[in-house]
Parts: C-alpha cells; sequence; structure tokens
C-alpha cells in the first residue's frame, strides 16, 4: 500500500488522508475509529523519528492482519519531529492489540532501514512510480541484510 502524492500539509490532515486511502482499498472497516486511533497515540509524542521519515501506529480492534502503509509527501509536513525537519515519508502501522509483539517486529523493521538505508528519503522522494520504490525498499533491505 503506498500513497504517492500526499496532499496534506498538516500532521491531522495527513493522517485522515492515509485513514481515508485504507478504506478505499478495503484495508480497514472503520476510517473514522483509525484516525482518532492515530491521533491519540500523536498526542503522546510524535511519531516522526528524524530524517524526514514519520511511523504513525496505533492498535485497533477489528484489524486481524497487520496494516503497512507508505505515502510520500513532495512538500514535507511538519510532524513535530524532533530533529525539527519536516516529514516526507509516512510509514502507518496498525495492527491487533492482540499481536503486541508483532506490532513491535514491524516498527523495528522500519526503524531499521530507515536508519540504515542509505539516502532512502532522497531515492523514495526521486523515484516516478510504486514499482520503483518497492524495488528501492527492497534493494536496501537487502544491502542491510547482507
Amino acid at each position: 500500500m503506498i500513497l504517492l502524492g500526499l496532499e496534506s500539509v498538516e500532521r491531522e490532515e495527513v493522517l485522515k488522508e492515509m485513514a481515508g486511502f485504507l478504506k478505499k482499498r478495503n484495508r480497514i472497516m472503520k476510517e473514522k475509529d483509525l484516525y482518532e486511533k492515530l491521533t491519540q497515540r500523536e498526542r503522546l509524542g510524535s511519531t516522526a523519528i528524524g530524517e524526514g521519515v514519520a511511523i504513525p501506529h496505533c492498535k485497533m480492534k477489528g484489524i486481524k492482519d497487520p496494516v503497512v502503509m507508505l505515502a510520500v509527501s513532495t512538500k514535507g509536513v511538519n510532524f513535530h519531529s524532533l530533529d525539527g525537519k519536516p516529514s516526507h515519508l509516512f510509514f502507518l502501522v496498525a495492527s491487533s492489540p492482540d499481536t503486541p509483539s508483532l506490532n513491535l517486529q514491524i516498527l523495528a523493521a522500519i526503524a531499521h532501514l530507515v536508519r540504515k538505508a542509505n539516502s532512502l528519503l532522497k531515492k523514495i522522494l526521486e523515484a516516478k512510480n510504486i514499482s520503483e520504490i518497492l524495488e528501492i525498499i527492497r534493494e536496501e533491505e537487502e544491502k542491510i541484510n547482507e
């Protein structure tokens, strides 16, 4: 699930746009519930990890298999990152409260990829389509796991 050309420029609107994207693709049942869970999590502290990346995440009842998506913003969004820089890549993770260890594994894998991959942000922002983005992520994962 990749959303190119994220249009929103405010944190709450980004979360709403991503929830709507997942609803339209039948990946979630309740768009409003997902949005509310994500905003509750953001109130605890920003999920922006720096270097242009945020990982908004939550646990939500009614989700069997974890939902993972990537949204790309060429403009950048103030997601209240610790480094003060705008976020361009948003890896959303929503999972069942019944599988907390799986949720943590997914979050850790994304954070590891972001920290270890060389110029991931730049490469994804320069990608022309979803296929290119998937290939970039695959290549970077392979390099890390060598």
